[in-house]
């Protein structure tokens, strides 16, 4: 389930420019898909932002709603801003978009999202979209433990290097030009099935973490060192894989 914030105000843009993993001026082009950090540059809430007249739309799992519009007012401060919330619904789909859709921006194959008054999709088999993607979810994939660039959210248009400061910038960042990433999120083979959050074991030492399946693959935050040998998480089977 999806909550709809209306954010607006003249200061709207600058506010969330100084919080927020992607250049909110971008806007100005379409939504744009960003994520909130703690200063130690770990995950908090993940959202779309969404242009729509002289406001933007937050568009956020509900799960995480209310934390999130609270942690995003305490940097108000004089900010000329204002988040309120809204009845707008969330249909989406990957068939031929409805007037008045915007793409998904963390990639083509994520097809359309459209806000009104009603809920709702077009039969879209999701984990297996995000699944052949590598696309994570709030709250599997996505937990207070993660890192956005293991995510992969430079991949998924979610992170921008030039914008300047925001909470958490300066690890993220550094992730990205001073170090190298010894794990992230990977697509695996899969052989059998295992609930979501099993340890993933190689040699009889956890590697990683198992996380969606669907149609002989999954999604895992792995080691990278560990992907050459075999994998179990559970009663599972997992492989590497190029596809």
């Amino acid at each position: 389930m999806r909550s709809i914030y209306e954010i607006s105000g003249p200061d709207r843009v600058h506010f969330l420019q100084g919080l927020v993993s992607n250049d909110v001026k971008k806007l100005s082009e379409g939504p744009i898909y960003a994520a909130l950090l703690t200063p130690q540059g770990k995950y908090l809430a993940d959202f779309f932002l969404v242009p729509q007249g002289d406001s933007v739309l937050l568009d956020i799992d509900a799960s995480l709603a209310e934390a999130t519009v609270k942690r995003l007012m305490m940097y108000k401060l004089r900010a000329d801003v204002a988040i309120t919330p809204t009845d707008l619904q969330v249909a989406r789909g990957t068939g031929p978009a409805p007037e008045g859709a915007v793409q998904d921006p963390r990639h083509p194959e994520l097809g359309w999202r459209l806000y009104g008054s009603e809920a709702g999709d077009d039969g879209t088999d999701w984990d297996a979209l995000r699944v052949a993607h590598m696309i994570p979810e709030t709250g599997i994939e996505l937990t207070p433990e993660t890192y956005i660039l293991e995510a992969g959210f430079e991949r998924l248009n979610g992170v921008d290097f030039r914008k300047g400061c925001y909470v958490g910038q300066e690890v993220t960042a550094r992730m990205k030009h001073k170090t190298e990433l010894r794990k992230g999120l990977v697509r695996l083979k899969i052989v059998g099935a295992a609930p979501v959050g099993t340890p993933i074991e190689a040699e009889g030492k956890t590697v990683g973490t198992l996380y969606t399946q669907a149609q002989g693959f999954a999604l895992a935050q792995i080691r990278h060192d560990a992907l050459a040998g075999p994998l179990r998480a559970g009663d599972a089977e997992l492989s590497a894989t190029e596809a």
